[in-house]
Order: C-alpha cells, then sequence, then structure tokens
C-alpha cells in the first residue's frame, strides 16, 4: 500500500515515515525543504533499511500537485504535515501562515476528492481549543478564537477537512490534535533539525546546553501554575509517529465511525517549562543557562490532554516519558554538532 507523506522529512513526519515503514507501507514523501533537510533521508534509510521516495515539491503550486497525483495515482492515504508551525512567528507573519498552512490543504483535498475512495490524516493542533477552560482537554472542550494565527489555520483547516467529508463521502479523514511533540529517534539517525533560530522549547534547550546559543529565554515567570511558566503536555515524537500508523489503519481497515474523527495525542500529563529544564539537566548532567522573560504573545497558561477517547477507540496511549524525550532529544543534538 502506498502511503503519501507531506513535509515527510520534518519533525513529526519523518518519525512516522519510519514508522510506516517499519509496518510494510511504501512511502512517498514530499518536501519543500523549508525547514528540513534532504539529509534526513539517509536518516530514515539507516533505520528502516529502505529508502523512501522524495519528491522535492512545493505544494503551493497546484499545477504541480495534480502533476504529482496524476503520477502517483495508486496512494491509498495522506498524511499531510506539510505547514508552518511557530506560534510567534506566525504573530509576526500571518499572511505567510495562511498562504502555506490554508492554500496547500486545499489543493490537497481537490486532488484526493477526484481520485475516489481515499484516507487523509491531518496533522492538527491543541492551539484549536484556544485557551481551555477546563483541564485536561477533551474532544469535547469547544473550540475558542484561536490565540494566533497558527492556531487559527488549524481551526479553519479542520472546518475545510470536515465541510469536504460532508459532500464527499469517499474521502474519510481523522484530525490528530497534537499537544507538544518533543524528542527524537532512540537510534540519533533522526530528529528536530530546525533551520535558523529554534521557533520551539526543546531544540533551543538543547542548542544552549551543547553551547551553540548562549542562553534559554523562559517567556514568563507569573502565570498562575506550580512555578509561574508555562504548562505543557510533552509527548516524546516516537509516540506521536505511532498514533498515526494506528489512525491510517483505522481508516484503511474501515473501521472509523464517521468519515471525519478528531483526537487529542498527548500524555495526559502537565509538565511546567522549568520541570522540562530540569528533566534536562537530569538527563545531561548539565546545568543550562536560561532566564525568565515577559510573557509571549500568543501562549497559553496551560495545556494537557485527557487521553481516553485516543486510548478507547484508537487503542493508542504514550509509552514514553519525559526524560526519555529529553535524554534523546540531548543524544541527536549531540550527534549533529559532532559530524
Amino acid at each position: 500500500m502506498k502511503i503519501l507523506v507531506t513535509g515527510g522529512l520534518g519533525f513529526i513526519g519523518s518519525h512516522t515515515v519510519v514508522e510506516l515503514q517499519n509496518e510494510g507501507y511504501e512511502v512517498v514523501i514530499i518536501d519543500n525543504l523549508s525547514n528540513s533537510s534532504v539529509d534526513v533521508l539517509d536518516g530514515i534509510t539507516a533505520i528502516t533499511n529502505k529508502k523512501p521516495i522524495f519528491e522535492k515539491l512545493d505544494l503551493k503550486v497546484k499545477q504541480d500537485v495534480q502533476d504529482f497525483f496524476k503520477r502517483h495515482n495508486d496512494i491509498v492515504g495522506v498524511i499531510h504535515f506539510a505547514a508552518s508551525k511557530a506560534v510567534g512567528e506566525s504573530v509576526a507573519e500571518p499572511l505567510m501562515y495562511y498562504e502555506n498552512n490554508i492554500t496547500t490543504l486545499v489543493y490537497m483535498l481537490q486532488e484526493l476528492s477526484g481520485l475516489g475512495k481515499k484516507n487523509f490524516i491531518f496533522s492538527s493542533s491543541c492551539t484549536v481549543y484556544g485557551q481551555a477552560d477546563k483541564l485536561p482537554i477533551t474532544e469535547n472542550a469547544p473550540v475558542k478564537p484561536a490565540e494566533s494565527p497558527y492556531g487559527n489555520t488549524k481551526q479553519v483547516g479542520e472546518e475545510i477537512i470536515r465541510d469536504t467529508c460532508n459532500i464527499n463521502k469517499e474521502v474519510n479523514a481523522i484530525a490528530l490534535r497534537y499537544f507538544n511533540p518533543i524528542g527524537a529517534h532512540p537510534s540519533a539517525n533522526i530528529g528536530e533539525l530546525p533551520i535558523g533560530v529554534p521557533q520551539n522549547l526543546v531544540p533551543y534547550i538543547t542548542q544552549t546546553g551543547v553551547g551553540l546559543r548562549e542562553q534559554l529565554s523562559v517567556f514568563g515567570g507569573d502565570y498562575p501554575t506550580s512555578d509561574g511558566t508555562c504548562v505543557r503536555d510533552y509527548i516524546h515524537v516516537v509516540d506521536l509517529a505511532k498514533a498515526h500508523v494506528v489512525a491510517l489503519q483505522r481508516l484503511l481497515n474501515e473501521n472509523n465511525e464517521t468519515n471525519f474523527e478528531f483526537f487529542n495525542l498527548g500524555t495526559g500529563k502537565g509538565s511546567t517549562v522549568l520541570e522540562a529544564i530540569q528533566s534536562f539537566e537530569k538527563v545531561s548532567g548539565k546545568a543550562l543557562n536560561y532566564k525568565i522573560v515577559d510573557r509571549r504573545e500568543g501562549d497559553v497558561t496551560a495545556a494537557y490532554a485527557d487521553t481516553a477517547k485516543a486510548l478507547n477507540v484508537l487503542g493508542w496511549k504514550t509509552e514514553l516519558t519525559l526524560d526519555d524525550a529529553m535524554d534523546s532529544a540531548w543524544k541527536w543534538e549531540q550527534k549533529i554538532r559532532n559530524k
């Protein structure tokens, strides 16, 4: 079975390609390399002993998307990661986010809708819930006005998929609402590889630990939490990747109850930013240079998942810990700096 993974050389995409190939799927990757490297192909191949098909392609170019599906009309499922994903950057560059995250999704769905029965997994986010009234966050929590343009692109993206599924029963879709993916593959052959200054916490932690960054800024120390820093649900990327395979198999086996479903993916446990830093310091044996600075626009106080639906319906749960994630991220950071 041939599966398309867009953004498949990115952080979560590459780990998902590994899990798909481990399960025997034939994988085709589309990536424009805007926030990834073609070298990731070598890492995937080293882990799985199989090189996926790769096409460098910009999904914003409609003709290129159409041409791709003409060449690969035997694809039975799509996992759509390709998107810009940094909250802070989206606040500064909203139009870039709307063009990149919405336009590409529309072009993908247009092609899928013309191919008959197809299965679509959407990389969504817990940001769709905005500032949650109640924790842990269940799938029944209201979708509130987004705190950032990035969050809004995920809300609108889900609405576009829902509208498509309403009028085309041949399209089956699952939106996976991630909480905070971190870590790297235990082999240290693939991991998070941000281009330029990292927008996410853990790569900034590891780059500070390795001496590439002078100091880590912790945005806000006056939140109403146990230590004043934001609370997040940090999920190991390998656990997250496995959830995509489970969700895809649900659609391929026609076990879905409706043709559009959505699930939270998290550990069910919230950790503060300072607890994340302490975890890194424990596994690395290094004291981290950090400073608490002003809050950052677009950040919510706390978000962690109610994981009951993913467990009961998908039969999926996390197996790896915050320390496991920090340890793997640190090994990955050390490896790429010692090349």
